[in-house]
């Protein structure tokens, strides 16, 4: 499928952060994949039914980030949202290649590659934990406490020279089944597993160890049912490696 440019899509940045030692009592997560999917490719469905395997595995948090550049063809993605273009593009021109297509997986903010070929997903998991000492190396908690989500990122053992990111929050719905009426999967029951429905940007991260408190109502939503925390290298327009991620039950 052909490449799909565009500008990427403002977030909003949320509640307030002050600087404190952190530790997770959660198990900490191998890999981020993230699943660039279309409800109107026909190429795709095997890479959905691939996240949802994914979602069950607790060293891995999987998600699914449903494009809109295919909408044209003829089925308008129920799920679609531009900032995932925007980011898999972002992505792209990070890696300096010109690889945008459904359905693509990103490793770790790393890597990229089919989003059907789950021998390579897992291939790329240890490829990227290999290449960079720092990649998912920083302990990051989420949990829920009254009418806040509450999120601790630990220290870095990276030199500070080295460290600058980016903690982001997004509000996930575990499974959501669509029915397809027009375009290249008509007819087909399908469903999408830890959809991103929304992003939140928590702070920036220097390295040090930090803790957030964000409002649960500006996370949940209809239809959300949990949410993820990430720390990634650089930012919203230039991402890089992934640093440490977290997953919560919201129900």
């Amino acid at each position: 499928m052909s490449r799909w440019t565009g500008a990427l899509g403002a977030c909003l940045v949320v509640a307030f952060s002050h600087t404190a030692s952190a530790t997770s009592t959660q198990t900490q997560p191998r890999a981020v994949v993230e699943l660039f999917t279309s409800q109107g490719c026909s190429s795709c469905p095997p890479a959905d039914q691939i996240i949802g395997d994914l979602a069950k595995d607790p060293s891995v948090i999987a998600l699914s980030m449903p494009v809109d550049y295919w909408d044209y063809l003829g089925w308008k993605d129920t799920l679609a949202d531009s900032r995932f273009s925007a980011r898999q593009k972002a992505y792209s021109q990070m890696r300096g290649d010109r690889d945008i297509y459904t359905p693509q997986a990103v490793v770790n903010g790393a890597t990229q590659v089919i989003g059907s070929d789950a021998t390579k997903i897992k291939t790329e998991i240890d490829n990227t934990r290999k290449g960079a000492a720092s990649v998912m190396s920083v302990p990051v908690s989420v949990s829920v406490s009254g009418k806040h989500v509450n999120v601790s990122v630990a220290a870095s053992t990276e030199a500070s020279s080295n460290n600058h990111g980016e903690v982001w929050i997004c509000s996930v719905s575990k499974s959501v089944p669509i029915t397809v009426g027009r375009g290249e999967n008509r007819g087909r029951e399908l469903t999408y597993y830890n959809v991103v429905r929304n992003w939140l940007k928590v702070g920036d991260w220097n390295g040090s160890a930090a803790n957030w408190s964000v409002p649960l109502e500006n996370v949940s939503r209809d239809g959300v049912d949990a949410a993820v925390v990430y720390v990634q290298d650089g930012s919203r327009d230039r991402p890089g490696p992934m640093r440490g991620a977290a997953y919560t039950s919201l129900r």
